[in-house]
């Protein structure tokens, strides 16, 4: 029994008036009861806190039930003591005030003190070598010293001869048992620490008694069949006298149990949870009513899985079994036929047929001694399907093969059709061929998600240099901002010939700034400075106009950047849609199995299978079978999971993750459908002097099926 915070820890009775039909919650792995749910709640999180301890390895910071596996693997690992040294080892352990340590110390220098039947150890033959040996036998003499029958040993642990030996001629090299292997048996034998008290079933076993020896009388005492420490008694007594002085250890367990139960009222659910453990609350979005899934199936409802299991199989396999694929519902059509042979039947039989004669395995060895044809065709391949139906000899199905060899497949019921198909599936799969080609599926897609995962690096890889190169950059920009040529606070762009524009298109003068390329001269009089002064302000003039006139060429530039940049990175999201859309197309040809959406509360599973896209709905029992075919229905779906459900959530991200797919699938199939309604009624419309064949009904199209991929 685990021990909770290092102490025993005593599971709840069961209620004494519990009524044969009344609803209660049950704890799975103690098989405690409760009528309340709250009571029942807050014992489950008390088993999923982590203070929890292995009472025989003494691993801690466990959970209850991590501490129930771990005691069940490490009593499997407890050495086996051999019943005459059971007794001894009791003795040892009963009332012991040692720690365990000193305890495991002590037993194992006392079991190597008794020898017994079976030990092997080390004794020494007449020439004084140290042999390895065996003891045989006890000889037990009152009046001599106790002797051993031994059985001499060679290197293989193989007997070369017996001796008899007295007990000192025998050592122990290494002890039998040691500490490590002994504390494990301690913990497992006894019910407490300190002393420690071993099991009644187990002291009644081996005669042990119960009572504390007489040394000990003063330091232990028993009350209600449980045993205290003199110093737990002085508490006791001091608290009923009405002086209350605890003990440091006890104050602290007392507030630690106390913070705890206030913890457990007062710490909020951490969800998700198990989904049948998830109550209303106020604060919870309104739910839509899940609806109800369809059961219109033509094949009975018990056959329904074995009919997708089949369909799923030979369309995912086609291209192995030379099959062109076919709709789920042609295929649960031409199953329901009655009558003829339908070739849709007949190409899907002989199409696994072929595969397992090709493979020449166990089941079709019997065959190849009889007349049959080498070729499988429309009047032979009902022989090969008796042929395998004797060869796995199943009682429902060998009761058919009188039918069948006269010609009335087409009358089986369709679970027995379903019941072979089912049995021919699984006979391909445990082929060679099918082995392979899922191998080298397996290889496929192990090679597509390195690509991908590489892909993914390569792109971090390049993100994280273009983020780093941009920061430089900005760096690099800050610092010319702050060290460059000389700016005003306005920060005035600057001209070629160093002169700021301001903020009213003047040309701010500069102290010491000649106005002239050419060098003034002393003699040029004030009428010559005028005139290069005039003509040097319509230079600058026309250099603010041709320096407007470049801004908006500049930003006339930088829209054409801009908008070349956003080209480039909507082509580079393309590029990554396209290839993530490849990965995926191409892991999904190489499927290797199809698995559920998921969940909900009440254990259904839900199935999408991309051929046909209409979401199946199989009980927990696998006893009933519906599904929802119309966007409506997957929203309403998605309306009533609760995310605070484990189940529930996951089966809600899944199908968001294909909601996208299942909806494109199901508006596909929903005008596949109008058509073939649209059809119908143009044939029902028809005159009666004009009768449109059976096969140009649209009902009946699995009539026109045929193999394209069909080996000749």
């Amino acid at each position: 029994m685990p021990l909770l915070k290092k102490k025993p820890f005593t599971l709840l009775e069961p209620p004494k008036d519990l009524e044969p039909n009344e609803l209660v919650y049950q704890v799975r792995f103690t098989k405690e009861i409760f009528r309340d749910y709250e009571v029942y709640l807050n014992r489950i999180n008390l088993y999923r806190q982590r203070f929890w301890t292995c009472k025989v390895s003494g691993k801690g910071n466990l959970t209850y039930e991590e501490a129930l596996v771990s005691e069940k693997h490490a009593a499997e690992k407890v050495p086996e003591i051999p019943k005459e040294l059971m007794t001894p080892a009791l003795r040892t352990i009963q009332f012991s005030m040692l720690s365990l340590k000193d305890l495991a110390d002590t037993i194992a220098a006392k079991l190597q003190e008794h020898l017994f039947v079976g030990a092997e150890l080390h004794g020494k033959r007449k020439k004084g070598d140290l042999c390895p040996c065996k003891i045989l036998k006890v000889l037990e003499d009152s009046t001599v010293k106790t002797k051993y029958e031994v059985a001499w040993l060679d290197r293989n642990k193989k007997v070369t001869e017996t001796a008899v030996v007295n007990r000192d001629d025998l050592i122990w090299k290494k002890s039998p048992f040691s500490r490590n292997s002994l504390k494990p048996f301690i913990r497992k034998s006894t019910r407490q620490s300190f002393p420690w008290v071993l099991y009644d079933k187990l002291a009644e076993k081996y005669r042990i008694s119960r009572d504390p020896p007489q040394d000990l009388k003063g330091k232990v005492f028993i009350q209600d069949g449980v045993v205290y420490n003199k110093r737990k008694k002085d508490a006791m007594e001091v608290k009923d006298s009405g002086k209350l002085k605890k003990k440091k250890v006890e104050a602290e367990e007392a507030e630690a149990t106390k913070k705890e139960d206030n913890h457990q009222k007062e710490e909020p659910i951490k969800y998700p949870i198990d989904d049948l453990l998830v109550q209303p609350e106020t604060d919870d979005p309104v739910f839509t009513v899940r609806p109800l899934p369809s059961r219109d199936f033509n094949v009975p409802m018990d056959g329904v899985g074995d009919l997708l299991m089949v369909w799923d199989f030979l369309s995912s396999f086609s291209k192995l079994l030379h099959l062109w694929p076919f709709s789920l519902e042609d295929f649960e059509n031409a199953i329901c036929r009655k009558g003829s042979n339908v070739n849709l039947i007949v190409e899907t039989h002989s199409s696994l047929i072929q595969l397992l004669k090709s493979e020449k395995d166990e089941c079709f060895s019997a065959v190849q001694k009889r007349t049959r044809a080498l070729k499988i065709t429309l009047s032979n391949w009902t022989d090969y399907l008796c042929d395998f139906l004797e060869i796995i000899n199943i009682g429902d199905l060998s009761t058919h093969i009188t039918t069948i060899k006269r010609g009335h497949y087409g009358l089986l019921d369709a679970q027995v059709k379903l019941g072979i198909l089912r049995e021919l599936v699984n006979q391909v799969l445990e082929t060679d061929i099918a082995r392979e080609k899922l191998a080298g599926y397996v290889e496929e897609r192990q090679v597509l998600l390195s690509m991908k995962r590489g892909e993914a690096l390569e792109e971090g890889r390049k993100k994280r240099e273009e983020k780093e190169w941009l920061k430089a950059k900005s760096v690099d920009n800050g610092a010319t901002n702050g060290h460059g040529v000389d700016s005003t606070e306005n920060n005035q762009p600057v001209l070629s010939n160093g002169n700021h524009i301001g903020q009213n298109g003047q040309i701010a003068k500069n102290k010491g700034e000649a106005f002239s390329t050419r060098p003034n001269h002393a003699s040029n009089n004030s009428r010559h400075l005028e005139i290069e002064s005039k003509k040097t302000g319509k230079k600058k003039n026309m250099g603010v106009e041709s320096q407007a006139e470049k801004g908006i060429d500049l930003t006339k530039k930088e829209a054409l950047l801009l908008l070349r940049d956003e080209k480039i990175a909507a082509s580079t999201w393309s590029i990554k849609e396209r290839r993530r859309a490849y990965f995926e197309r191409e892991l999904e040809k190489r499927i290797l199995h199809t698995n559920p959406l998921g969940k909900d509360r009440d254990y259904n599973r839900y199935w999408w299978f991309k051929r046909d896209g209409r979401v199946f709905v199989e009980s927990s029992d696998s006893k009933l079978w519906g599904y929802y075919c119309c966007k409506e229905e997957i929203d309403a779906l998605m309306g009533s999971l609760n995310p605070k459900g484990e189940r529930e959530r996951a089966l809600q991200k899944q199908v968001e993750k294909f909601y996208s797919r299942i909806c494109l699938e199901l508006q596909k199939r929903s005008k596949d459908l109008a058509t073939k309604i649209a059809l119908e009624e143009a044939v029902h419309r028809r005159s009666t002097r004009v009768r449109a064949l059976p096969r140009e009904n649209p009902a009946n199209a699995f009539l026109n099926y045929v193999n394209r991929w069909k080996e000749d």
